[in-house]
């Protein structure tokens, strides 16, 4: 008879001290994931992401985590701008309408 397969949950923490055996101390994923009793490729996985997330873009401007707090500060203020540019234009409607 087959066993259930449990899934293992990681905290932030374990998974930040694992990259950083790998970025830092220069161990590799599958030595890392064998000393910690962690699967080989979520080791991998944790490295890839942590790396997208806070290495430099390839033109070297900002990280990934900095670009996408930028879109959603534009995305923001974009909105404000969209509700002002219309307040603006019922304001010179009704000044427009006062004035004849």
């Amino acid at each position: 008879m087959k066993q259930k397969h449990t899934r293992v949950i990681y905290t932030k923490e374990f998974k930040s001290g694992a990259v950083k055996l790998v970025l830092e101390q220069g161990y590799s994923a599958n030595e890392v994931a064998r000393r910690l009793g962690a699967n080989q490729t979520s080791v991998s996985r944790w490295v890839r992401e942590y790396r997208q997330d806070n290495e430099p873009t390839v033109n070297g401007a900002a990280t990934r985590s900095e670009l996408e707090a930028e879109v959603k500060r534009l995305l923001k203020e974009n909105q404000r701008l969209q509700m002002e540019r219309e307040i603006l234009k019922k304001a010179a409607a009704f000044f427009a309408k006062e004035s004849n």
